[in-house]
């Protein structure tokens, strides 16, 4: 497979970023990656065979969330912030942004800054897949590229181009025990904490997180948002939180594994970033209103009843209240050293790069419609997780 450079000469607010070079290199897994002249020089200044693994495999998962967001924000992304223009691009091609002005009135019921958020949200993560990419070639590794999976069909809203993606966002099943999670003040999923989905219903069936088609997009003849739109738009409003809460855990877990300093200090710069991310999704997912769309009902999580069990008290509110998002002290390291406020997990056993890849599949991120089976990206992104994974200190 070709591996071609590109310079991206755009200025603007990004500049630095948009003007470094991109590789887009052949599929490799684990350590093969590694050239040997690279192996040949491991010590103190280069990164270690199993620091090229995890920085291979992080790349590999920033370019799947940049194509989900990129369909995010073709959607439902900003098209005027003010007076900074919008610059959101991909190897140097503008993105379209909201190209459905309905979902976007559906997510600013969640809150007004949706399609901001959005639109920043999805450079982030661009930015981060380039930026691995590059900082992978600059150390004689191969950069990771994964169009070659992009075949899964996007929505048919007009405007959307019809290229495949490396994600499906019409077919969910999301996950949402993170919320109780961040929570909990006695329980710590690294040392077997179980938690409560604050959605039961989002994480049975299938449920689109994205209009499939113009017809998704009607309002009432009232002009007000039918349910069926509001319950896609607050899909996407938890779905936002369960992506970004991956890489929360999963770039602190990795940076106990690397060897060599300045790729600790890459995945500390860039994990804090996905913090920062998580930490806006789920204060927005709280605003969902309390509406039902067939099998699919988003609960009053203000109301003090447990939306799984009915189980009521202040020990249920303090699961649920939608404004506690600030990370409730827990359980950390040693039962006997007291609560403290802290990212959780951050062990591999919870949320390695298996791990993360597997939530990822039972997410139905990669989903593909015609065979009602996962692309064959799983099977690449376990490989790399698994050399990741193994990858140890030394």
């Amino acid at each position: 497979m070709q591996n071609p450079v590109q310079v991206v000469t755009k200025k603007n607010r990004r500049s630095f970023l948009k003007q470094s070079v991109v590789g887009v290199g052949a599929v490799g897994v684990g350590v093969g990656l590694l050239p040997t002249s690279l192996a040949a020089q491991n010590g103190p200044h280069r990164p270690s065979k199993g620091d090229i693994a995890i920085l291979t495999f992080l790349s590999a998962l920033e370019e799947v969330e940049a194509d989900l967001w990129i369909q995010y924000a073709e959607l439902g992304g900003a098209t005027n912030q003010g007076l900074s223009p919008i610059d959101l691009s991909q190897n140097g091609k503008p993105i379209k942004t909201g190209l459905a002005p309905n979902y976007i009135t559906a997510l600013e019921v969640l809150d007004g800054d949706m399609p901001q958020y959005i639109a920043d949200n999805t450079d982030d993560e661009i930015s981060h897949h380039r930026f691995l990419n590059n900082y992978l070639v600059s150390k004689g590794a191969q950069p990771i590229d994964l169009s070659q999976f992009a075949i899964l069909p996007p929505s048919q809203v007009t405007g959307v181009p019809q290229n495949g993606r490396l994600t499906n966002l019409k077919q969910l099943t999301v996950d949402t025990t993170w919320w109780t999670r961040y929570r909990s003040a006695n329980a710590n999923p690294d040392f077997g904490g179980t938690f409560e989905n604050a959605v039961p219903d989002l994480a049975k069936g299938q449920h689109p997180a994205i209009p499939l088609n113009d017809g998704d997009l009607a309002l009432n003849p009232d002009g007000s948002i039918p349910n069926h739109l509001q319950a896609i738009a607050s899909t996407a409003g938890f779905h936002f939180a369960f992506i970004e809460v991956g890489g929360t855990s999963l770039y602190p877990t990795l940076a106990q594994q690397v060897s060599n300093l300045e790729v600790l200090r890459v995945l500390l710069s860039i994990g804090g970033s996905e913090i920062m991310h998580f930490q806006t999704w789920q204060d927005k997912a709280g605003n969902a209103p309390n509406i039902t769309d067939g099998n699919l009902a988003f609960p009053n999580l203000n109301s003090g009843v447990d939306p799984n069990s009915g189980a009521t008290g202040s020990a249920v509110a303090d699961l649920f209240q939608t404004n506690l998002i600030m990370p409730e002290p827990t359980l950390f390291l040693n039962a006997d050293l007291g609560p403290v406020s802290i990212i959780r997990p951050i062990t591999s056993q919870q949320n390695g790069a298996v791990a993360a890849v597997t939530g990822l599949v039972n997410d139905g991120l990669f989903l593909d419609p015609a065979t009602n089976k996962s692309s064959g990206i799983v099977s690449v992104l376990m490989g790399l997780a698994q050399a990741a994974d193994e990858a140890r200190r030394t």
